[in-house]
């Protein structure tokens, strides 16, 4: 879909694109949830690294990055890393660095067990918070570690990236499009994304991706 093409914003037509797209969404959705009950732990770190490189940066420049690296990530040092992402990534270098850190970290103190890990959590936020505030993590903010999560099958996660932010303030939901930086602040946001969501009828999962794809005409990951 061109940008020009694209759908004014108006809550009709986020219900009309959610229910001509749905089909399309839960099967995305059904990938996520895939990979989550039966990928390997290095399939989710593979998913932690894409979210790495969607930091500051487009979700093709993080699926063109994730490929570049894919089957050296788990043992290439940080200057065959960053090597592999020239012309990739706008950062080579501390995207390669976010890798090997946290590489080294999940390795050595977890063993890598990342599903073990992340499902001995039974409170969502307590399992996002640990993505974000773990020392040995690097390069996951709350909207990277959302990204993660929903990305490998968990729900009730906001994805508050810009093309999200810009809906909220063109709905008038937030006052401006401002990324939110401080935990208390995501938190806020997200919560006036689901009650926006339940207003609606639409799951928050799923106008995640409908409103995603309002602002850029595909449905990604």
């Amino acid at each position: 879909m061109a940008k020009k093409e694209l759908t004014a914003l108006t809550i009709d037509n986020i219900k009309r694109v959610h229910k001509e797209r749905r089909a399309e969404i839960k099967a995305r959705l059904a990938e996520f949830a895939e990979i989550g009950r039966v990928g390997s732990d290095e399939d989710l770190f593979a998913e932690m690294v894409f979210c790495f490189f969607t930091g500051g940066c487009s979700a093709r420049m993080g699926i063109n990055s994730l490929a570049a690296v894919r089957d050296m990530m788990m043992t290439a040092d940080r200057e065959a890393l960053t090597q592999a992402l020239l012309g990739s990534h706008r950062y080579p270098n501390a995207r390669s660095r976010y890798i090997v850190h946290s590489r080294d970290f999940l390795q050595n103190e977890h063993g890598m067990r990342l599903r073990e890990k992340l499902v001995s959590y039974t409170d969502n936020d307590e399992r996002r918070d640990w993505l974000v505030r773990e020392k040995g993590i690097k390069g996951l903010g709350y909207k990277e570690a959302s990204h993660y999560l929903r990305n490998i099958g968990y729900k009730g996660y906001a994805i508050l990236d810009k093309h999200v932010l810009n809906c909220l303030a063109e709905l008038k939901i937030i006052d401006e499009p401002k990324p939110p930086n401080t935990r208390s602040r995501y938190l806020s946001v997200e919560g006036k994304l689901r009650q926006f969501a339940m207003d609606i009828k639409i799951d928050l999962d799923e106008i995640d991706l409908v409103l995603w794809s309002m602002k850029t005409g595909h449905i990604l990951k």
